[in-house]
């Protein structure tokens, strides 16, 4: 369940893992400000080639708690090979993993602005800079990896 920040994705993958019975895993759990997309990858695949393997996975969430990222210093979460697992999150439905994904959801609520409000209102005043260096980040990354255009389903309502 892929989509820009504040789309609404969190909310609507919660809500499907407990439809499904399913595992939830978000990329929130690996991503920072300076790391969108690229250097904790290997440690979620990681992860998920033990499960697609039948075997169980974890990995360590990166730690907030401090005001500042502490990779994979956070707690552990462990994986277990069960019918369904929800990836939610920015980059979670990316081309590198087309071959892993039964079912891909883009989720894109609102507009830029609305969702730039969202976020800030979530997260509070002092990320407003952090959303909108993140949100151009997004518009390039969407555009690359062809995201929307590769989803099954795109869903732009609340």
């Amino acid at each position: 369940m892929d989509g820009p920040s504040a789309a609404g994705k969190s909310t609507f993958a919660k809500n499907l893992a407990e439809e499904l019975d399913a595992q939830l895993i978000s990329t929130d759990h690996f991503a920072t400000w300076e790391d969108p997309t690229t250097g904790w990858w290997p440690r979620l695949t990681e992860a998920l080639t033990a499960v697609a393997r039948n075997l169980p996975g974890s990995y360590r969430k990166t730690d907030w708690s401090q005001g500042f990222p502490c990779i994979a210093e956070g707690d552990e979460v462990a994986i277990s090979p069960q019918r369904t697992i929800i990836l939610e999150g920015f980059s979670s439905a990316r081309k590198a993993l087309d071959h892993h994904l039964s079912l891909k959801i883009f989720v894109d609520h609102g507009t830029e602005e609305q969702r730039l409000e969202r976020a800030v209102a979530r997260d509070g005043e002092k990320h407003r800079e952090h959303f909108k260096r993140w949100q151009q980040y997004e518009r390039g990354w969407f555009a690359i990896d062809e995201t929307k255009n590769r989803a099954d389903y795109v869903v732009n309502s609340s």
